[in-house]
């Protein structure tokens, strides 16, 4: 390999590479550029070009391009509008860069020119031309790209070296690989590198074939399918095919591309369709299927009401539709509160617990009005079936989804006001347990994914506001209960019930009779002696009926006598109504010897409880009458042993247990008791009875007691008061733990009963046993 150095003009060329042996043209426009080719044209039209290592900078420098390049002759110039050559040149050399002599006004360079002297007839340089031939020809077949004439041009090349650049030049390959093979001075390095360069071009265009074919047999396929598909529709058509099968399976398809279904839904209906669109349409199997499908499209996927987050509109719907209950307002308020500020908020996730007619239903209703979004209401009460609420699966014959996805397609959006009513009357048996069903749908962690077992395909139930109602937390179990946000509705006081009635009742009865305001005028006595006398509730369900009574008979008069306006007078009460059924002025009407008044709560409200003992000459046998449960009784029995051990300071006397029998009776015996808070109720009815000091009239009680006399904290305070309000009591003695709960009772209450607190009953006795003070009786 000999070698020559000469001082040319360096021209650096963008996204391109040249080869001696290699006519190319392209198009100058850098200054410097331009100044090298003029002064190429005044010194035997010479130039080198070498390849830019970024095409992307526009002024190199010496580091910016490769050191190898080629000694090019330029063949011709034409000047183009925007001051650009076009250039024709021919490669002629590969050289090397030996130094950078100059570089303005344009680059001038010293290169090394080599030039091989090689054997033809090297059995190693044959073979080498040989496979390099070989391997191009193959390559020229597989890309498209490469005009076929070029393998009759390197058919007559028997010169290595210029086979090799020939071969180079027309490869489709990076530049910095072409740049690679340029480098090569060697010719057996150079025809090894090309080789193995078409070798693995060889291998991508295999590749890029099969895939192709690949493509286009399933076009083919596609294109197969319907043009039979056109033509079946064309022969139904001929043979009077009314059923529209074919253009029921477009429609559906039609509808999956119109919805936007998560990825696996799509799925699982494209499968659904294509294995109905190869069923007869007559088959069983086909409008199971129809079915499946149809429930999938009436499903809200998507569809989303926008929520009103309007606080004062909020508020102003829940005011006018429901006087009070004070906490669920709040708590809705606050929702909407946080909706406003962040929309990533899930739905909470309510529990209205209290008794019947509080107005738990209509608040979700007001709830979901409020908030502009839709209402839906599923009944718990009595399900016993998991399939109720997750769908029955589809290898069943005539399966339905379950009531949870049913109500979902009745609301047609995926963010309704969804209401659980009586969640605490579900049970179960051998179909399964429907409140273990429960729990994934109220888990705001999991229902983002809820499965139906008709569908099974994953439902998002995270947008939707869940209400439920329950008359006790009792009978929820634990896990479920767990997941909801417990809160407590009480009883109504008479002033609540009074507001209630003539805010919201009587106009509504008044609308629903066909009457007008004025035809019906009724006094506030006359309501206040309706809630006192005829109802005897925590709600206002039975008030409700009352008025609606009282309206009906107003209106045959209106009807009969041609009268404008009937008057509701306590007075005249008694004629549209009847007796009245309670008596609310006072508990007891005297006081009396071992008979106390206790206070007790029950799923429907607070109520009270009359305890009554009796003694009589015996052996010192307890009697307990009045289906009592266990805990009453264990009440009675701890406080019989309380005063057995302090007899002296009682004035009982000691030998009581062997000479005297004991019957402690709770009246309306037909009606199970059970609770833990009328310990001390019991143990003052004892001690009343015992000493035959009277227990006052006006004084009622609530709390549980130790053998040492602890009077121990109740749940229920609020309920036990109303009950007491309700009954005309004045004071009512409580646990002195329980002070805390008195801040949940109603300020008229408050201001109308007398709240003692005590820690033990010697505090009890003094409070609620008459000693003749003051004469009562």
């Amino acid at each position: 390999m000999s070698s020559n150095v000469k001082r040319l003009p360096l021209l650096p060329l963008r996204g391109l590479s040249i080869f001696p042996y290699m006519v190319l043209h392209f198009d100058v426009g850098r200054e410097k550029s331009i100044k090298a080719l003029e002064e190429a044209m005044i010194n035997d039209q010479l130039i080198f070009l070498v390849t830019q290592t970024d095409a992307n900078t526009d002024l190199p420098e010496e580091d910016d391009f490769y050191r190898v390049g080629t000694i090019s002759k330029v063949k011709q110039l034409l000047k183009l509008p925007g001051d650009t050559i076009r250039v024709l040149v021919e490669g002629i050399s590969r050289a090397e860069i030996q130094s950078i002599v100059s570089d303005d006004p344009f680059f001038l360079a010293d290169v090394v020119e080599y030039s091989n002297d090689i054997d033809e007839e090297d059995p190693e340089i044959q073979a080498l031309k040989r496979s390099v031939t070989d391997a191009f020809e193959e390559y020229v077949k597989l890309n498209p790209k490469i005009p076929p004439e070029i393998l009759v041009t390197i058919s007559t090349v028997e010169d290595a070296d210029r086979l090799a650049d020939i071969i180079a030049s027309n490869m489709t390959i990076k530049i910095e690989e072409k740049q690679n093979i340029l480098a090569k001075f060697d010719v057996r390095d150079r025809l090894e590198s090309l080789y193995a360069v078409i070798v693995k071009e060889l291998d991508i265009l295999e590749l890029e074939r099969k895939i192709n074919n690949r493509v286009r047999k399933q076009i083919d396929k596609t294109q197969k399918e319907y043009y039979l598909r056109e033509q079946l529709k064309a022969i139904q058509k001929e043979l009077g095919d009314k059923d529209g099968f074919e253009e029921e399976i477009e429609e559906y398809k039609d509808k999956m591309s119109k919805m936007e279904l998560p990825e696996e839904v799509v799925n699982k209906v494209e499968k659904e369709i294509d294995r109905l669109s190869k069923m007869s349409p007559g088959s069983p199997e086909s409008g199971v299927i129809r079915t499946y499908l149809d429930w999938i499209f009436d499903l809200p996927w998507n569809n989303e009401t926008e929520d009103n987050l309007d606080i004062k509109n909020a508020r102003k719907v829940l005011d006018e539709d429901h006087y009070g209950m004070k906490k669920v307002k709040e708590r809705v308020l606050e929702y909407l509160a946080i909706r406003r500020l962040s929309n990533n908020m899930k739905g909470p996730i309510l529990c209205l617990v209290g008794p019947p007619g509080v107005g738990k239903t209509s608040i979700a209703k007001s709830i979901a009005r409020a908030m502009g979004r839709k209402f839906v209401r599923m009944s718990l009460g009595g399900v016993r079936d998991e399939a109720e609420i997750r769908g029955h699966r589809r290898t069943y014959i005539g399966a339905i989804p379950g009531r949870i996805i049913y109500y979902m397609k009745q609301a047609g959006t995926k963010n309704p006001l969804f209401l659980l009513d009586e969640i605490d009357k579900m049970s179960s048996d051998f179909r399964g347990d429907p409140a273990s069903a429960l729990l994934e749908v109220l888990d705001a962690e999991q229902n983002k994914d809820f499965r139906d077992h008709y569908l099974e395909l994953p439902f998002d139930l995270s947008k939707v506001m869940f209400i439920t109602t329950a008359n006790t937390t009792e009978t929820i179990p634990a896990p479920l209960l767990d997941r909801m946000e417990i809160i407590q509705l009480s009883g109504y006081t008479e002033e609540e019930k009074l507001n209630i009635a003539s805010k919201y009742l009587l106009p509504k009865q008044i609308k629903e009779h066909s009457l007008k305001p004025e035809n019906i005028s009724m006094s506030e006595a006359a309501i206040r002696d309706v809630i006192n006398k005829y109802t005897r509730e925590s709600g206002v369900r039975n008030l409700e009926r009352e008025l609606a009574k009282i309206i009906r008979k107003a209106a045959t008069e209106i009807v009969e006598k041609n009268k404008k306006t009937v008057r509701i007078t306590p007075a005249n009460l008694k004629k549209f109504l009847g007796i009245p059924r309670y008596r609310y002025d006072v508990a007891n009407l005297k006081n009396e010897v071992g008979v106390v008044t206790g206070l007790a709560w029950t799923p429907v409200g607070g109520d009270t409880l009359f305890i009554e003992v009796t003694t009589m000459p015996g052996t010192g046998k307890l009697e307990l009458t009045g289906h009592l449960g266990d805990v009453m009784k264990e009440s009675a029995k701890a406080g019989l042993s309380y005063i057995r051990s302090r007899t002296d300071k009682l004035g009982i006397d000691k030998d009581f247990s062997k000479n005297l029998d004991i019957h402690v009776h709770v009246p309306e015996g037909a009606i199970p008791k059970d609770g833990p808070s009328a310990g001390i109720t019991m143990a003052t009815a004892l001690v009343s009875a015992l000493t035959n000091i009277p227990a006052r009239k006006d004084v009622a009680m609530t709390g549980e007691i130790t053998l040492r006399g602890r009077v121990l904290a109740i749940g229920g305070l609020k309920e036990k008061a109303l009950a007491a309000n309700r009954a005309g009591i004045k004071k009512v003695i409580i646990p002195r733990e329980n002070e805390k709960d008195l801040e949940e009772i109603p300020a008229n209450v408050k201001k109308a009963l007398e709240f003692i607190l005590v820690d033990n009953m010697d505090e009890v006795l003094d409070q609620a046993l008459y000693r003749g003070e003051e004469n009562d009786n």
